[in-house]
């Protein structure tokens, strides 16, 4: 619909404009990150899942008992967000979110039908990030499908059971290209059957694709194959509660892999159940800052280079997730398509000039707002207010 309206500007505030705009509907949330979550069996993986998501998922002490992906969205901590929203008064926050998946444990062979973990990696194939989870707890109580904790071994496993499936994909399209030469050549044709052949044979090496150098011209057609291994990974130790409260987890996994990310998985679980003050004196007792979740979510953020931006009004107060680097009418867009369209200019706060200033009044008494146009380039912490007409 179009037409002379009120729309909101700035997310849950209202004005009426001097333009005609299309209406305007914003997402329930904003989904900002998806990691997938891989690793042997007995490692941790579920328990993780469960207390990263609050889910309730199937968790046995004995391999595949998870046999179907588990999919959770958890709400991405930060306190800048409720600071802006107690500011304005806000009736709903909304947190930015990542989406994790957790699939069947992987084992040795698994590319070739061993175990359940390969039936579902595709499940994760349009994951931003994987998120290894590998086995540094000792318990006689729960089995490990090597028959000794080894975390190197867990990653190499792993590892090379992607690149194994990832073999097959690339394969599988290097045979389609070809067939599809025999009909003639094209220099477009040339350059991709080049570089899946590249790709190919870095694979069949034994390394994973996201080491292979290629140019601009030549990345498209490998980001095409959405290839496991060509995944940032975030490498998660789960080791032992003491191993926790003493810091002690260097050395148990080689420094090549990283980011190492140490977390606890009976922890965390406990951390899950509690209320948040209760959750923040454990924290404390472990000589913990921060949980194993909020150091995941900030790796992911950091690995990924994304940064977060905020809206913020009476009706509203809203996180937004974007690539560094992004302009302002990048930002805007993924608000609404409409307002990357027809940007026009970005009133630009930062948010603890916001929040000391009472909100957007203040921070104009202050000279704190700025006027950024389509070149500007978003800051982490920016309070924005876009201006478009479409």
């Amino acid at each position: 619909m179009v037409g002379r309206q009120e729309i909101p500007i700035r997310s849950g505030e209202y004005r009426r404009p001097s333009f005609i705009f299309h209406s305007v509907v914003y997402p329930s949330f904003t989904m900002s990150l998806s990691i997938g979550i891989v690793g042997l069996p007995n490692v941790g993986k579920s328990t993780l899942f469960k207390s990263l998501t609050k889910k309730s998922v199937l968790i046995a002490n004995y391999p595949f008992a998870t046999v179907d992906p588990n999919v959770g969205v958890v709400e991405v901590p930060d306190e800048r967000l409720d600071a802006l929203s107690h500011v304005s008064k806000s009736e709903k926050t909304i947190a930015a979110a990542v989406n994790f998946t957790d699939i069947a444990g992987l084992v040795k062979g698994a590319s070739k039908g061993e175990g359940l973990g390969n039936q579902f990696l595709s499940h994760i194939r349009e994951t931003d990030a994987i998120a290894m989870v590998v086995r540094g707890f000792s318990d006689p109580n729960v089995i490990h499908v090597s028959g000794k904790v080894d975390p190197k071994n867990d990653v190499e496993v792993v590892t090379y059971e992607l690149i194994f499936a990832d073999l097959e994909t690339v394969e599988r399209r290097l045979g389609a290209l070809k067939a599809k030469a025999k009909a003639g050549l094209t220099s477009e044709l040339t350059k991709e059957i080049g570089v899946v052949e590249r790709v190919h044979g870095f694979l069949r090496d034994g390394k994973p694709a996201r080491g292979i150098t290629l140019t601009d011209e030549e990345e498209p057609y490998a980001s095409a194959l959405n290839l496991l291994t060509s995944k940032p990974v975030l490498y998660i130790l789960n080791v032992d509660e003491q191993v926790m409260r003493d810091k002690s987890w260097e050395g148990l996994l080689p420094a090549e892999y990283q980011p190492q990310i140490p977390i606890s998985a009976k922890i965390e679980s406990e951390l899950a159940d509690l209320p948040p003050e209760d959750a923040a004196t454990m924290l404390k007792e472990f000589g913990l800052d921060h949980s194993g979740l909020d150091e995941l979510i900030r790796r992911g953020y950091e690995t990924l280079d994304l940064i977060t931006f905020f809206t913020s009004g009476p009706k509203e107060t809203r996180a937004w997730t974007v690539h560094r680097g992004a302009t302002a009418p990048e930002a805007a867009g993924k608000i609404h398509t409409d307002f990357e369209k027809g940007f026009i200019r970005a009133e630009v706060i930062h948010w603890k000039d916001f929040v000391e200033a009472n909100g957007e009044a203040g921070a104009k008494e202050r000279g704190a707002l700025r006027i950024e146009g389509k070149e500007y380039v978003m800051a982490d912490g920016d309070v924005c207010h876009f201006r478009f007409n479409v």
